[in-house]
């Protein structure tokens, strides 16, 4: 397949009405400002899928310098998921990885995907398929910093429990992971991404979660994924907690807002994941985040908020 993107991909770019966009960076390496950019984090949002294709979303942490490069096509992560994290057993030799590295103090983002080649208790070594950045959109500063973490495990819950609709409604960000085809197959893979706005951007009707496509890159690899593979998982971080909450289900899009009715101002398509299994593990990380201030694009959304 000529270029980095795989089917779907292309088809949601055809759909959206995008004709044709640049390769926008996609490598099938890590360019040197990408393999000094990782060492620097001291959190690493990671994703893989189970042996029945479903999506799974986590987040790695360590000192900064515990994910290295020793050469372009190669992460070394010292950390593995924690015990009681969903899918944690997962994340082995062979299975297809996504990695997102986001430092929330600059707003800098680098994105990877591609095979875990090694897996041991000491951590994951990571074979580099794809690797491209993001622009700074919707990501809100914050500064992290070292706090005590629960073992208690995750546990499963209903997504009408007032502590998750509390963390939903609070939440100016949260993750998406997706998976289309296998791993260096037609560009396909699994990928986690990133996904910001006002709080209460993520509207919740019964089982429904409701989520805006804002002004992107332009490559779709979430909802060229989507097309694909409906199926998701969502990963929200209590960045004042360490709290975790991870959602799984599928997903519809709505490419056309409904009859007569325009998106409101700077949304371009929305998303209905409807959530089929969900779990909380309070206290979850051992890094707690100061909030800084919001992303100027991110203030422009107020529109999608105020509409019903």
């Amino acid at each position: 397949m000529e270029g980095p993107f795989h089917a779907g991909e292309l088809a949601a770019q055809a759909r959206a009405g995008v004709s044709a966009p640049g390769a926008g960076g996609i490598r099938p390496f890590m360019p040197d400002q990408h393999r000094e950019f990782f060492p620097l984090l001291s959190y690493l949002f990671v994703a893989t899928r189970d042996e029945g294709g479903w999506p799974v979303a986590t987040v790695l942490t360590g000192a900064p310098g515990f994910v290295s490069s020793p050469d372009p096509t190669t992460l070394v992560v010292r950390a593995l998921p924690r015990e009681g994290e969903p899918g944690a057993e997962l994340f082995r030799a062979g299975q297809p990885f996504g990695a997102l590295g986001l430092d929330f103090s600059t707003r800098r983002r680098n994105r990877a995907n591609g095979v875990i080649e090694a897996a041991d208790a000491g951590g994951l070594r990571l074979k580099v398929l794809q690797s491209f950045g993001n622009c700074p959109q919707y990501i809100q500063t914050r500064a992290v910093e070292t706090a005590p973490a629960s073992t208690a495990p995750a546990e499963q819950i209903e997504i009408d429990a007032p502590e998750v609709l509390a963390q939903i409604a609070s939440a100016d960000t949260f993750f998406v992971a997706t998976a289309s085809g296998a791993a260096g197959v037609e560009n396909g893979g699994v990928d986690i991404s990133h996904r910001g706005g006002l709080p209460g951007f993520v509207k919740v009707g019964g089982r429904v979660l409701t989520v805006p496509d804002f002004r992107g890159n332009r490559f779709f690899n979430t909802l060229g994924n989507l097309v694909e593979d409906p199926r998701a998982a969502l990963l929200f971080v209590d960045f004042d907690t360490g709290d975790l909450l991870h959602l799984r289900g599928r997903v519809e899009i709505d490419w056309d807002p409904p009859a007569g009715e325009p998106w409101p101002e700077g949304v371009q398509r929305q998303w209905r994941f409807t959530v089929e299994e969900a779990w909380r593990r309070p206290a979850a990380l051992p890094l707690r985040w100061t909030f800084g201030d919001f992303s100027p694009i991110t203030l422009a959304t107020a529109a999608w908020n105020a509409a019903a």
